[in-house]
């Protein structure tokens, strides 16, 4: 603590504040004499160390904490509102101040950390060097490659202990041929080949005892330094339900908090990433979805608003839930708002709801009637699209009127802890999340039955498709495993919507895994949701449960030979800056059923078209960077892009415009002003056939 003498107390104090803070909202909702006695041990245990480390600051607003609090241990009032409000606002001060002691100062510049008369200070508990140990995440993973590496050395010294088994069987053969009878000198040689053999023997199992102690020990190590990088995602509820609770106070509403999905733990950065998008999307459920007491009343709901987070794992993404039972989003006031500000032309067709709700994210679009501290700029979910944008996710939105909107923001997964079931198919080791899993069964030939679209067995009550996992692995060519006299071995997993049952050739357990991403460059069918590192540090696959129940329920599941697929044709890149005009075109191609991807500028185009085959090229031609003149002119001078036809679809309705875009090589020009749909199709209809 030389350097930093807050090094241990930061930690003490962000979980104690923590604590804290859940006991405080809990207090609000009611609490017990229990909630009100384990908040003043908190209180008075933060107390305590802030006066050693001479934070007297912090050591006075836990003095008052303790103050509002001890009237309350035999006995709480109905309406303790305005004494939440007073302990939330030390809690708020107590957290700044700890927050202003991450940056120390140089060790001259730093009071030296006496400890009270009479008192030691030891060294923290074994629980608390981790935590306060907790290092930038380069310098985590510098240690699983350490520790990891470490283990290859010590599974190197266990094959070298073949070499002792060897030596000492030699040993052994040598004693043998020294007869007693061939004098004194043999008799000698005897006994110390004997001597050696006793010696390996014992060299021998002192070696393979410490190379299995350190095996473990190094497991061990490795674990708990990759679950440094991990936080469970209930960490992110305490700030999330004392946001519900401040704004839907300042609004004069009722409204509580949910959570789901707190055990799920993640990697910490991506927890502080989502955090502040999170906190603006509960504001925005309150502010703008709960509706007043009298008027939920009125609707027939009960007088306090609901806002719910759930954190759910979905194969290789992590998705962040907001749900709140308010009114919906207002569909016709977004409409006229985009168009007020511009982004929706007058003569523009109605968009559906999706592409309407999608300008929610664009800066500026606002449902809220006046400029309050809490809402009506227009700039809080630019927050969510930025923290979708940031983690390479996505984020969407649905509403239902008078009923509630959901917001999911879905991310990639980095690093997620997890429950396993590991099995086995063809050698192969893979892992199934534990949750998905409803049961293991082991059937037998007369519990199957076969249908057109392949086996079936009836699991409570319900018949439900019965899928070999090794074609979910290795395709549908692969043969379907034999029947024995001990049956097959199966496991029932619930899916998005569905359950299925999947047949592997052995159970070999539960484990807790850590798991990975796969490189981004790895080819990977979509049943597999990424990596873990098992004991022996070989990478064993992590299955998707929801994907397998998709697999399962596809007509193609039973096919007994591979089979050459219908090739579907290839998607046409929507290339635009404007949201909306990217969300309309989408909507009109996609209703005419063509695939669409889309990208933001013509430099994405191009990197997205020199990675797969596009049928045409629907491109803007006013956008920063390069326009889309420039775009034609590319893709015409290469000779694989040169085929995909370009329509130009811009608001330049100049003739010059025109020319230079059929100089450049455009097979069509659209201009927006006079925006016809059935033209459109017509003529993409004529250039794609």
């Amino acid at each position: 603590m030389g350097r930093d003498p807050y090094q241990y107390f930061r930690v003490e104090a962000r979980e104690i504040l923590d604590g804290l803070g859940r006991g405080v909202l809990e207090l609000d909702k009611g609490g017990t004499p229990e909630t009100v006695a384990g908040l003043l041990r908190l209180a008075h245990t933060i107390k305590g160390a802030a006066r050693v480390v001479r934070q007297s600051t912090i050591a006075e607003h836990a003095h008052a904490i303790e103050g509002l609090l001890s009237d309350l241990r035999e006995a709480i009032p109905p309406d303790a509102g305005e004494r939440t409000n007073q302990l939330l606002t030390h809690l708020d001060a107590m957290a700044s101040a700890v927050a202003a002691l991450d940056a120390p100062t140089s060790t001259s510049a730093q009071a030296p950390v006496v400890p009270p008369s009479g008192e030691t200070r030891g060294r923290p508990s074994a629980e608390e060097i981790p935590r306060a140990a907790r290092g930038e995440v380069s310098e985590i993973d510098a240690l699983v490659d350490a520790v990891s590496e470490t283990g290859l050395q010590v599974r190197t010294v266990r094959r070298a202990l073949g070499g002792v088994a060897r030596a000492r069987h030699l040993a052994g053969l040598l004693a043998d041929q020294l007869t007693p009878g061939n004098g004194a000198s043999s008799l000698r040689l005897r006994s110390f080949a004997d001597d050696l053999r006793s010696s390996l023997a014992t060299l021998d199992r002192q070696l393979a005892g410490a190379v299995d102690q350190a095996e473990r020990e190094i497991r061990e190590v490795r674990d708990a330094a990759e679950k440094l990088r991990l936080a469970p995602a209930e960490t992110l509820f305490v700030p999330l339900a004392r946001t519900v609770r401040d704004v839907a106070q300042a609004l004069g509403l009722q409204a509580t908090f949910q959570s789901k999905g707190g055990e799920v733990r993640l990697d910490a950065q991506v927890l502080t990433a989502v955090q502040a998008a999170l906190v603006q999307l509960v504001r925005n459920a309150v502010a703008h979805g709960i509706e007043p007491p009298a008027e939920r009343a009125r609707a027939g709901k009960p007088p306090a608003g609901r806002v719910a987070i759930e954190v759910v794992r979905r194969g290789n993404r992590i998705t962040f839930v907001c749900r709140d039972d308010g009114r919906g989003v207002d569909l016709e006031a977004v409409r006229r708002v985009a168009q007020r500000r511009g982004l929706l032309p007058a003569a523009t067709p109605p968009l559906p709801a999706g592409a309407l709700l999608q300008l929610l994210f664009k800066g500026g679009v606002t449902t809220a009637g006046a400029v309050t501290e809490l809402s009506g700029r227009g700039i809080g979910l630019d927050v969510v699209r930025d923290a979708a944008v940031q983690l390479g996710g996505e984020v969407s939105v649905t509403t239902e009127a008078g009923r509630g909107t959901t917001f999911e923001l879905t991310v990639p997964l980095s690093l997620s802890s997890l429950e396993a079931l590991l099995v086995e198919v063809d050698g192969i080791a893979a892992a199934i999340p534990l949750d998905a899993v409803r049961r293991t069964v082991r059937l037998t030939q007369g519990e199957v039955a076969r249908t057109a679209d392949g086996e079936t067995v009836v699991y409570d009550g319900q018949v439900i498709p019965l899928v070999p996992l090794r074609r979910s692995l290795r395709g549908p060519a692969a043969p379907a495993p034999a029947w024995n006299g001990g049956g097959r071995s199966a496991i029932v997993l619930s899916g998005a919507t569905a359950s299925a049952a999947v047949a592997v050739d052995r159970l070999l357990g539960t484990a807790s895994l850590i798991l990975r991403p796969l490189p981004p460059f790895a080819p990977a069918d979509p049943v597999i949701a990424g990596a873990a590192v098992d004991g022996e540090g070989t990478p064993q696959l992590v299955l998707d449960p929801i994907e397998l129940v998709a697999s399962a329920f596809r007509t193609d599941r039973t096919l007994p030979v591979a089979t050459e697929p219908t090739r579907p044709p290839p998607p046409i890149l929507v290339i635009d800056d404007s949201l909306t005009t990217r969300m309309l075109e989408q909507s009109i191609l996609e209703s005419a059923g063509y695939e669409v991807e889309l990208a933001t500028s013509a430099e994405e185009a191009l990197e997205k078209a020199r990675r797969r085959r596009y049928r045409l090229f629907l491109v803007d031609v006013e956008m920063p960077g390069m326009d889309g003149f420039s775009f034609v002119t590319t893709t015409r001078a290469d000779p694989v892009l040169r085929e995909v036809p370009a329509i130009l679809v811009t608001s330049r309705n100049g003739p010059e415009d025109r020319r230079r875009g059929m100089d450049a090589g455009a097979s069509g020009y659209v201009v927006k002003g006079d925006f016809d749909q059935g033209q459109l199709l017509a003529l993409i209809r004529g250039l794609v056939r």
